[in-house]
């Protein structure tokens, strides 16, 4: 199955929700090359990145699965690079 590199942005508004959010992520954490969270206390929100290198279904899963928690906003972009040679 062909793999793909993916940006997942995640935008987190209700902090509450976050030990689901870890919870998920950990999930997937084999696929997962890379993450950043920055916290923007002026605002009350947290941004995380998610770079990860994973079949199609299972980048579609995980961003699925992170966009059905309540208070987060969640959007992928795929490289168009395909499988490394």
């Amino acid at each position: 199955m062909e793999k793909r590199v993916a940006l997942i942005g995640i935008v987190v508004e209700d902090l509450e929700n976050t030990e689901e959010l870890n919870h998920i992520l950990h999930e997937f954490s084999e696929y997962i090359i890379g993450r950043m969270g920055i916290p923007y206390r002026d605002r009350g929100i947290s941004i995380i990145s998610v770079a990860i290198d994973a079949p199609m279904n299972v980048i579609s899963s995980l961003s699925g699965k992170l966009g059905m928690l309540k208070g987060l906003s969640v959007k992928t972009i795929y490289s168009k690079a395909g499988q490394p040679a």
